[in-house]
């Protein structure tokens, strides 16, 4: 498939979700970032300049053992990088720049996004929610911080059902997950790798 008809097929995919409802944008879809601030971290735009810091990120063994398990070269980094700022222009939502307060660091990236993954109509009709940190920004709540901003945004904007993949060994995501409402809807494989894919129908009862 050439991009022109992959470009297409997105398209298609999303007015579609929109036409029959099951993605609703609401009025006036968002077309650039929101800013969003928890305690301790921003959620913002990425801008250019965050682009080597987001290479970076991405070409650390640790951040990908449980996102494809390979570095992404520079070149891989870039698209996805592009990926990123025109799925807010198509969908009116996608991933933030996770920034911490204190020093202007960015330490990762958490958000939504249509995967077109081709795991069935039960996965891929729903926006996929993810979140990458980097090695120092782990196990210090960040990752939960930056994912429940998030969710919250999209149950005021967005509402509707989100899924998630998660690969099969990764106990710390899947804990994650469900502290932000999604239960499992099935095991699947995903480019030969063992994988859970959750679902979230809306957020969690507080406490």
């Amino acid at each position: 498939m050439c991009f022109a008809q992959f470009h297409a097929c997105v398209l298609q995919k999303v007015f579609a979700l929109l036409s029959r409802g099951t993605f609703r944008a609401g009025k006036g879809m968002i077309r650039s970032t929101p800013m969003i601030n928890t305690a301790r971290l921003t959620l913002c735009a990425m801008r250019p300049e965050d682009f080597d810091r987001f290479a970076e990120i991405w070409r650390d063994p640790e951040v990908v053992r449980h996102v494809g398990g390979t570095p992404r070269t520079r070149g891989e980094a870039w698209d996805s990088f592009l990926r990123n700022a025109g799925h807010w222009q198509m969908t009116g939502f996608g991933q933030w720049a996770v920034v911490l307060q204190s020093n202007r660091k960015l330490i990762g990236q958490a958000g939504f996004f249509f995967g077109n993954r081709s795991l069935g109509s039960d996965f891929d009709s729903f926006p996929e929610a993810g979140w990458v940190l980097a090695p120092e920004g782990q196990g210090q709540g960040y990752g939960f911080e930056a994912a429940q901003a998030a969710h919250d945004w999209f149950d005021r904007v967005i509402p509707g059902p989100l899924v998630a993949l998660i690969d099969a060994g990764n106990t710390v995501s899947q804990k994650l997950a469900a502290k932000l409402g999604y239960s499992l809807l099935r095991e699947a494989e995903y480019r030969d790798t063992p994988v859970h894919l959750f679902r979230r129908n809306g957020p969690p009862a507080r406490v």
